[in-house]
């Protein structure tokens, strides 16, 4: 009677190379993957439709029309992903723009750094407020920043009448609208630097307790993490965001009382479209900002198109219900009715157990 041997027993088989390719580039893309392509398609279209859009002066000038909302959209990640929602930036950009030009109105010899910090700070205090009601009060993020916004809107439109009258300096324009290195925007130094510094953020452990955070509330209170101070902080930064926001928006477009609107919707809808589940606990920051730059890319593409800029809030819309609706699709419920499963097989019996008698050697039984 011949003995097995290691060569009898069936080899698993190794994953053929192509295979392992795609499952790498698969883990490293992670849910971000369909808008990075798209984001391609779009720069290809863009190419086709515009064949001096590549160059130098032109790119980067898209590049810096994108950098506010490659920013917000940065700052709102951190906020849905822990499972709220911030609709305040857009009005927390307005309102820093249009209180810079009223203060340059008064001190027109104000130093611009001092001026960015104070706006800085008043955006980190505007999240402060927003994080504080949510998670103290226990007031509904969304409800809480929608009031936010009306607050903002009502405080702007009461302290300029509807027409801001100061004006912006040079001084404070140059990081929305001048270069660095006599070819950089600032605009586009500031969105690298902002999107480097989310990115080694999330790989900290303040970012794995954030998504745990928005991933269950009550695991990640269980397994020690603060929860309110969590949340807290990701309005902070939300709204620091916005801020910074502002500042590129104020040296780009000049002082209006309409400059920031708009903008709170545009960074729900780009987050969305880089896969960010709306309840919180799964996504990327880099497929947030690469929404971002895609939605750039697409209002440019229709302004190309001759199509009416009208249509970009419907064009929002459409994209939001259907990246939420193909985010909740049960694609596993479709495949198993796509190919049910066979008949249960009966399971083997049981083999029978020695009773405590046989098994401890019965008194009359012959001794051996």
């Amino acid at each position: 009677m011949s003995t097995g041997t290691a060569t009898d027993a069936p080899q698993k088989r190794a994953p053929a190379p192509a295979t392992a390719t795609y499952r790498t580039i698969a883990r490293v893309l992670g849910t971000g993957a369909p808008v990075y392509a798209l984001l391609i398609v779009l720069l290809v279209a863009l190419a086709a439709t515009d064949p001096g859009f590549y160059e130098p002066d032109r790119f980067l000038a898209f590049v810096k029309r994108a950098a506010p909302l490659v920013i917000l959209a940065a700052g709102q990640y951190l906020v849905i992903v822990c499972g709220e929602f911030d609709l305040s930036v857009g009005a927390i950009v307005t309102a820093g723009v249009v209180a810079a030009a009223e203060v340059y109105g008064t001190y027109p010899d104000a130093p611009w750094a001092l001026m960015t910090a104070g706006l800085l700070l008043a955006g980190a205090a505007a999240g402060l407020l927003n994080g504080l009601i949510t998670t103290v009060l226990r007031v509904p993020s969304f409800i809480t920043t929608l009031g936010m916004m009306l607050i903002l809107e009502g405080a702007v439109f009461y302290w300029t009448g509807g027409s801001p009258q100061g004006r912006l300096p040079e001084d404070f324009r140059r990081l929305g609208r001048d270069t660095a290195l006599g070819w950089l925007p600032w605009a586009v130094l500031a969105c690298v630097v902002a999107g480097v510094l989310v990115v080694l953020l999330m790989r900290s452990d303040f970012g794995r307790t954030l998504v745990a955070t928005g991933d269950s509330e009550r695991a990640a209170r269980l397994a020690g993490v603060r929860v309110r101070r969590v949340r807290v902080l990701a309005f902070v930064l939300s709204g620091v965001a916005a801020a910074l926001a502002a500042v590129l928006v104020g040296g780009f477009s000049g002082v209006s009382a309409q400059a920031g609107r708009g903008y709170e919707f545009e960074a729900i809808t780009a987050v969305v479209l880089g896969g960010v589940a709306l309840g919180g606990g799964r996504g990327s920051v880099v497929a947030a900002m690469a929404g971002a730059f895609s939605l750039q890319a697409l209002f440019t593409f229709l302004n190309l198109q001759g199509v009416s800029g009208a249509l970009e809030s419907t064009v929002q819309g459409v994209i939001v219900i259907a990246a939420v609706g193909l985010g909740a699709a049960d694609f596993s419920r479709l495949r198993r009715r796509a190919h049910p499963p066979g008949p249960p097989t009966a399971a083997p019996p049981a083999p029978a157990t020695p009773s405590r008698t046989h098994r401890e050697g019965h008194p009359h039984d012959p001794q051996p």
